[in-house]
Formats: structure tokens, C-alpha cells, sequence
């Protein structure tokens, strides 16, 4: 499949029009990585938004950052599949990544779209910029929805033991 196709299967890019999802396939690049991969760490600061075009993505947050004390290693928050995509609140507000994405698949093909270049086609293009903020607003407060679920579970949860 092509960078077009895979970006057409993708939230963040719905309702692109087909000249739009050329612009934006024509600033991605593509990159593979194994399983175990870390595509990148927690507290890191992030430029680009990741499109998961195979394979599999874990994110995951490290307890000890927050709690010295705590041992347990990282804990996957969420995994996610084709079709989806990640880091993109760096594409909002330039700030470190809230958490770490690790691939869990062999040949985990990604699709990399470089925040600079995207920025400059929204720019240059205000219907395409409008139309991937909505989307990211979107996918944000799903995600957001999503996380306020987890939190509410476990509250209840710790409560019942």
C-alpha cells in the first residue's frame, strides 16, 4: 500500500481531500522496527506524529519517574494497531512526551510525519490545517474520554481494597 492509502485509513486525516493527503505523503517518511524497539522514551521532546501502517505500538508510562520507590518497570497504558496514531500532542504544544512508544511486532512499519513541514503545510493551506485540528482535537478527546475511564476504574478500584 501507499503512504496515500495508509494515511486515508487513518483518523487524524479524515476527510482529506486527495490533493491534502498528497501534500501530506509527500513530508512523511517511512521507517521499520522490531519488536522491543522503542520508538521514543518518556520525557523526551517529540517533533513528529507517528501513523502505525503495520503492526503494533505499546504506550507506556514508567511509575518510578513520578515514584522513585516504585520498582515495577513500565506499564502499558494503551497498545495501539494499524490505522492509528501517536504523538501527536507534540504537534500541539512542543512539550515532552507524556509517555514512552515501543513497538511489540516485528516489522512494525510507521509512517513519520515531521511537525516543522506539517506546520507549514497548515500555514500554507488553511483548509488542510483546519481540517487536521479538528481531527486532532477529535482523537485528543477521545483519548482523553478513554483516560478518564482508566482513572475512574482504578479510584474505584483501590477504593473496593
Amino acid at each position: 500500500m501507499t503512504v496515500i492509502a495508509y494515511l486515508k485509513q487513518t483518523d487524524v486525516f479524515y476527510e482529506m481531500t486527495p490533493t491534502q493527503l498528497e501534500l501530506i505523503a509527500s513530508i512523511s517518511g517511512e521507517r521499520t522496527y522490531q519488536s522491543g524497539d522503542i520508538v521514543f522514551e518518556e520525557n523526551t521532546t517529540g517533533q513528529e506524529l507517528y501513523i502505525i501502517a503495520k503492526g503494533e505500538v505499546e504506550i507506556q508510562v514508567d511509575p518510578v519517574l513520578i515514584n522513585p520507590d516504585d520498582q515495577g518497570g513500565a506499564q502499558t497504558i494503551a497498545t495501539l494497531r494499524r490505522g492509528q496514531s501517536f504523538g501527536e500532542v507534540a504537534l500541539v504544544d512542543e512539550g515532552v512526551r507524556s509517555a514512552r512508544a515501543r513497538c511489540s511486532q516485528n516489522d512494525t512499519h510507521l509512517i513519520i510525519i515531521p511537525r516543522d513541514k506539517l506546520m507549514l503545510l497548515c500555514d500554507t493551506y488553511p483548509n488542510l490545517g483546519y481540517r487536521l485540528m479538528r481531527n486532532l482535537a477529535a482523537d485528543l478527546a477521545m483519548k482523553i474520554r478513554n483516560t478518564d475511564l482508566q482513572v475512574r476504574d482504578y479510584v474505584t478500584w483501590m477504593r473496593r481494597s
